[in-house]
């Protein structure tokens, strides 16, 4: 398993490099050409959530930089992966950029042949910036972007850590401390439901497929391996059992109604409500949980490692990436867009707003970045949770 590490010291004290380069991410002594391609007009399709917030939010600037129009769409995960499989087995998507989730659709998109290979265009300088290289990606990064012949066939855009988000009024009001172990989570949980209240303890991803994400957590920390040494799949094994009744219990005796039917946009929705007192998902929601036009919990969102289990302490570690589309007729504006998604200035921004982490180091060891962050305790559980990552799937 590779780990994807950022250190307190290297996440809180680096060079201040955002200030040289700017939230624009580009220096200005960059040879690439940036005009080649104005006028052209490039499709990207993007599964909702905060970084298709960000891409969205400032994609005039690219416009302005390139003179490159750019339309996008944002559709939930489970329907964005579904239709761009659909398009792109016909051999005409409707879009020349793809987001996509590298635990769902790495393997199937590299088996098809539907990404267009980037490692040509990371080496000519004529497209790419010098400080864009593949050494400032993480490793667990470029496991995910490389195919088995090392090709990139994407560009690492955030990596997801797994996170305990939990509502510290309900905490108070019930006298419960913050969980250290599943046992203490479980049992803090029993605790803190109060159906005739319409309060739960816990909620999380229930929906088929998408609740691998949160067990996954449960199974590593009950000390589960998903491949031994021979690449055989190992997850009917005990640390299985003992981690799907915990995901039983909790599920079944302090979530919401229906959670069986949740993905991760019902159980935020639980939570911002302040509906549910736990809430185990990916790092990327502090946005929407500190909104005040979305949230009942602003403020009062504590942010904080997935509990250990009987077998240590990790966080489930998965990834999304940008690439473009093979049948792309625009490969080489659509490369500088991508390059633009990843840029320093962009990954600031996602991860001052609490938004996801770059898979780029050079952002996240930048100490001016870090000092932007408006969430300090999401960053500290971001911290943490890198120190104990392993990739979610093999």
């Amino acid at each position: 398993m590779s780990h994807h590490l950022i250190s307190r010291r290297q996440m809180l004290a680096g060079t201040a490099a955002a200030g040289a380069v700017g939230l624009t991410g580009f220096p200005a002594r960059a040879e690439v050409n940036w005009k080649k391609y104005s006028g052209t007009t490039l499709e990207v399709s993007l599964a909702k959530g905060p970084r298709g917030d960000n891409l969205q939010k400032y994609i005039k600037e690219f416009t302005e930089l390139t003179g490159i129009k750019v339309e996008s769409e944002q559709v939930p995960e489970q329907q964005q992966r579904q239709k761009c499989v659909i398009e792109l087995s016909s051999g005409k998507p409707s879009f020349d950029v793809v987001h996509l989730s590298y635990h769902v659709q790495k393997r199937q998109f590299e088996k098809a042949g539907w990404l267009a290979d980037m490692s040509g265009y990371l080496r000519d300088p004529s497209l790419t910036l010098p400080d864009l290289v593949e050494s400032d990606f993480s490793a667990a990064g470029l496991q995910y972007a490389r195919n088995d012949k090392g090709q990139m066939l994407s560009l690492p855009w955030s990596v997801d850590y797994f996170i305990l988000y939990y509502n510290k009024e309900l905490f108070q009001k019930k006298g419960v401390g913050v969980p250290k172990t599943l046992e203490e989570m479980a049992v803090a949980a029993e605790k803190l439901t109060d159906p005739k209240e319409g309060i739960y303890g816990f909620v999380g991803r229930g929906l088929r497929n998408a609740n691998m994400a949160m067990w996954t957590n449960f199974y590593l920390n009950y000390g589960g391996e998903f491949l031994d040494a021979k690449g055989n799949i190992l997850t009917d094994g005990p640390e299985a059992v003992e981690a799907t009744k915990l995901y039983q219990r909790l599920l079944t005796k302090c979530a919401p109604p229906g959670v069986a039917g949740f993905n991760w946009m019902e159980s935020m929705a639980s939570f911002t409500q302040g509906r549910s007192a736990m809430w185990i998902d990916a790092d990327g929601w502090a946005p929407p949980l500190e909104d005040p036009a979305a949230s009942r919990v602003v403020g009062k969102v504590g942010y904080t490692l997935v509990p250990a289990g009987p077998k240590g302490s990790f966080s489930s570690t998965y990834g999304d990436g940008v690439g473009i589309a093979a049948a792309s007729k625009n490969k080489e504006a659509a490369y500088l867009l991508c390059q633009w998604v990843v840029s320093k200035g962009q990954g600031a921004r996602l991860l001052q707003a609490g938004g996801g982490v770059p898979f780029r180091n050079s952002i996240v060891d930048d100490a001016e970045v870090a000092k932007g962050v408006k969430t300090k305790e999401w960053l500290q559980s971001v911290v943490d949770s890198a120190k104990i990552s392993k990739l979610g799937l093999p």
